[in-house]
């Protein structure tokens, strides 16, 4: 039997895979949530993806690019592509590390904290909307989320 052929369940591998697929649902309840927080900041020029690692490096202080990256799971690339626009809006800027001499870590600026201010309506309306299309499972997603983020704290 090939991974293609009917189980004796009667449902085929493809089937199975479909049905049960987590990396299929969660990227289908990304996408969801994206677009409700998308939608929400669009009149503030910030893209979701650059709100939550603005609120990330907010939240963790001036860090290096590796130690954002790790906390909000994100590779170098990806990462870059991010700040970059975020270096140009002026809502992070890069700041010398006197303790270790050339290492430069990114801040939020105090345009960034207007932006965070400015938004939080905004944000808020996307929370709840975000909130009723979840329903019951905000909390499990929020318990999941916060122990990745405890996984990765910086020290």
């Amino acid at each position: 039997m090939n991974d293609f052929e009917d189980h004796p369940t009667g449902e085929n591998e493809i089937g199975a895979m479909a049905r049960d697929c987590l990396l299929m649902r969660t990227r289908l309840v990304s996408r969801v949530v994206t677009s409700i927080y998308d939608e929400a900041l669009r009149p503030f020029g910030i893209l979701s993806p650059q709100f939550a690692l603005l609120l990330v490096i907010a939240k963790i202080g001036p860090a290096s690019r590796a130690e954002i990256g790790r906390f909000h799971r994100q590779d170098r690339s990806t990462l870059t592509r991010n700040v970059k626009p975020m270096l140009a809006a002026g809502w992070i800027e890069e700041v010398q590390d006197s303790a270790r001499g050339r290492a430069r870590r990114i801040a939020v600026t105090k345009a960034g904290g207007r932006l965070l201010q400015e938004a939080a309506p905004a944000w808020g309306s996307a929370q709840r909307r975000t909130k009723a299309k979840l329903g019951g499972g905000t909390d499990v997603v929020a318990d999941i989320a916060d122990r990745l983020m405890k996984e990765h704290a910086p020290a």
